[in-house]
C-alpha cells in the first residue's frame, strides 16, 4: 500500500521578516506585522498552500499570555488568535488549491524560545496551554504544540490537549549537536516517556538542526506513535535569548531546497509521516519537497490525527 505523508508548511516568521518593510524586528515581531501588513501574512500562507503544503500553521506563536504582557495588550488575546485563524483560510481560499488543506493553530513555548529556565511550571502552563485551545479548538482543525525545549511545559501542554479531546500533536526541540537531548539537557527519552501517556496523535521534532533529527525521531518511533519533523534552517540558536528577537540568528547558506528534501527524505524512510519545515524554510523548500515526494510515490494528505 502506498504511504500517505502529511505535508506541512515551512517557517512562517522567518519568511514574513523576509518579506515585510518593517525596518527591524520586535519580539513581538509576527504580531505587529499582522496588524500592520495583514495581507503579507495571508499571502505568505497563500504561497506555502501553492507550494503543496497540504496544512497550514496559524501566525500565532506570539500569541501567549506572558508574551502579550510585555509585548501587546493582553486582553486582545482571543482576538489575535482569530485574526490569525482567519488569515490562514484566507490563504487557503485565495491559493485555489484543488486539496484539503487543514487550519492548525500553533501552541508555541509560553514565554520564550528554546530556554527551558524561563518556562512556567506544569499547573500555570497547563492553565495557559487550556485557555488556548478553549479559544480555538472550534475555529481550527488540530493543535500542534511546537517547540518544546522541557519535559513540564510539554507535558501540560499535552494533557491540556488530552483533556479537551481535540488533535494535537507535539514536536521537541533538541540539542544543536545531540537529537537524544532537549535544549534543557533533559533526556528526549524521557520527554517522549512523558507526553506519550496522554496519548498524543504524534510525536515530532522541529526547529533543530536537520542533521540531528534522525537520532531523536529513533527514539519517538520506538514508542509506535506516529511521528515526524519539520528542522530549521539557522546556524545556531544560542544568541537568541528571552525577549531578544530572531535577527540575531543567521541562515545557513547550506541548506537550499534540494539539500533540506535530502534530509526530510530520510526520515520519511525511517517511517515518518509528517514532515514540513521550520524556521529559514520557505515556500520553494516545501515546493521542492513536494515534488520530490510525489516523485517518490507517495501520497501526500492534511491530516494530523493518529
Amino acid at each position: 500500500m502506498t504511504q500517505s505523508i502529511t505535508l506541512l508548511d515551512g517557517g512562517l516568521g522567518q519568511e514574513l521578516i523576509l518579506r515585510s518593510r518593517r525596518e527591524k524586528p520586535h519580539p513581538a515581531w509576527s504580531l505587529k506585522v499582522m496588524q500592520e501588513e495583514p495581507s503579507l501574512v495571508s499571502d505568505t500562507h497563500h504561497d506555502f498552500c501553492a507550494a503543496g503544503a497540504r496544512v497550514i500553521g496559524t501566525n500565532s506563536y506570539v500569541i501567549t499570555r506572558a508574551r502579550l504582557r510585555k509585548h501587546a495588550t493582553e486582553d486582545e488575546l482571543e482576538a489575535y488568535l482569530d485574526h490569525a485563524i482567519s488569515l490562514a483560510r484566507t490563504g487557503i481560499a485565495a491559493s485555489t488549491s484543488p486539496y484539503a488543506t487543514s487550519v492548525v493553530a500553533s501552541l508555541p513555548p509560553l514565554v520564550a524560545s528554546y530556554v527551558a529556565a524561563v518556562a512556567p511550571d506544569f499547573e500555570q502552563a497547563y492553565r495557559e496551554y487550556s485557555e488556548l485551545i478553549e479559544l480555538q479548538k472550534k475555529k481550527v482543525d488540530a493543535f500542534m504544540l511546537e517547540t518544546m525545549s522541557n519535559i513540564a511545559e510539554a507535558s501540560a501542554g499535552a494533557r491540556a490537549l488530552h483533556e479537551q479531546k481535540v488533535v494535537g500533536v507535539i514536536g521537541f526541540t533538541v540539542d544543536d549537536d545531540d537529537g537524544t537531548k532537549l535544549r534543557s539537557g533533559e533526556s528526549l527519552a524521557e520527554a517522549v516517556a512523558s507526553v506519550a501517556e496522554y496519548r498524543p496523535d504524534a510525536i515530532l521534532i522541529n526547529c533543530s538542526r536537520p542533521e540531528v533529527v534522525s537520532a531523536g525521531l529513533e527514539i519517538i518511533k520506538s514508542t509506535g506513535i506516529r511521528f515526524g519533523a519539520y528542522a530549521n534552517g539557522f546556524a545556531a540558536v544560542e544568541a537568541l535569548r528571552p525577549g531578544g528577537t530572531v535577527d540575531s540568528l543567521a541562515a545557513r547558506t547550506d541548506l537550499g531546497p534540494e539539500a533540506y528534501a535530502a534530509h526530510v527524505m530520510e526520515w520519511v524512510d525511517m517511517g515518518a509521516s509528517i514532515v514540513g519545515g521550520c524556521c529559514e524554510v520557505g515556500p520553494e523548500h516545501i515546493r521542492y519537497l513536494h515534488d520530490q515526494l510525489l516523485a517518490s510515490g507517495y501520497e501526500l494528505n492534511h491530516s494530523l490525527a493518529a
